[in-house]
């Protein structure tokens, strides 16, 4: 086990590395940079900017260097503790991404145990009720969770809660922040649409997954043998059949956690909450590399973690992939 363990951190860490030089890369791929974005403002405002003056820009914020040479500078300071300078904010990286970095990570654990707390429960219900009334319904919402748009959605919601309540539910706190329980109470209204709206298309795909899977189960030999045994319908669900129900969804924890920061962006920018969404695009926009570098570096950090969450968790849960892995 400690080998396997190993192996998957060791593979991690060599993907992380992968991640920052595309990431880097791919950020730099649209023409100009960001001295370009600021001496395009300066001749809009009707001022003059002279060559020699746009030169001793870009050697001031470092982007006259090759690409190659900047990335390497920009990973090595990130392994000494120095994210770089956001270009647009005129901030300390670390300390931009700080200020959000806790709301994007309790908003996406939150939506995740929604996802999973709402998807599990339904989809066992729909498997053991097939074609009935319920399963209907619940597979009718699963396709409409599915295809509506995340940003079409919070739209919806937010002038469902305007109608509802007379005040649309935007933004993550409420005004002077949480200083009362009255305060903390108007927080958690705000955390619903976000978390709805994040959270309903993985919710409604691990739906379908689990309800495939315990229909898939239910017909096989050994659960018929331990019905006709005589063994009540709950142990056979929740005893032997959810075992393998269970390797799909801890093996979907690392494309979930992607969805969920991917899929917040968007939400983010729409409901106007203070998350890394609305930083990161006006980081892109403005070709800020080290912000915009930093921001998707730890996304896919946490990703990546994720996947290894996961991998571990299967070789536990299921022995098989432990043996053929230590088997090569």
């Amino acid at each position: 086990m400690t080998k396997f363990i190993l192996k998957r951190i060791f593979m991690a860490c060599i993907t992380i590395f992968i991640i920052t030089f595309a990431v880097f890369v791919v950020i730099q791929l649209p023409p100009g940079d960001y001295v370009d974005t600021i001496v395009t403002n300066m001749i809009a405002e009707g001022e003059t900017v002279t060559q020699d003056e746009v030169e001793l820009l870009k050697e001031m914020y470092g982007v006259d260097k090759p690409i190659l040479e900047q990335y390497f500078s920009w990973l090595t300071g990130i392994f000494k503790g120095d994210w770089g300078i956001s270009f647009y904010y005129n901030q300390e990286v670390l300390s931009k991404i700080g200020e959000v970095l806790g709301n994007t990570l309790l908003l996406s654990f939150v939506t995740m145990l929604f996802t999973y707390l709402v998807s599990i429960p339904i989809a066992i219900y729909a498997a053991k009720h097939q074609y009935s009334i319920g399963d209907y319904i619940f597979t009718f919402i699963g396709f409409l969770g599915m295809a509506i748009p995340n940003f079409l959605f919070a739209i919806v919601l937010m002038f469902a809660s305007y109608k509802w309540f007379g005040k649309p539910l935007m933004g993550l706190f409420p005004e002077g922040g949480i200083t009362s329980w009255a305060s903390f109470v108007d927080f958690l209204s705000h955390l619903i649409i976000p978390i709805i709206v994040i959270g309903t298309g993985g919710t409604c795909s691990l739906i379908r997954i689990v309800r495939a899977q315990m229909l898939d189960e239910q017909e096989k030999p050994y659960v018929l043998c331990t019905r006709a045994k005589g063994v009540s319908e709950s142990t056979i669900t929740y005893k032997y059949a959810m075992r393998s129900v269970l390797n799909p969804i801890v093996a979907g924890l690392g494309p979930m956690i992607s969805n969920i920061f991917t899929g917040s962006t968007i939400t983010a920018i729409v409901l106007m909450l203070p998350t890394q969404g609305p930083i990161l695009l006006k980081a892109l926009q403005s070709q800020d590399v080290y912000l915009s570098g930093g921001i998707l570096l730890i996304s896919a950090t946490l990703v990546v973690l994720g996947t290894l969450l996961s991998d571990i968790l299967l070789a536990v849960l299921d022995p098989r992939i432990k043996h053929m892995e230590e088997s090569k």
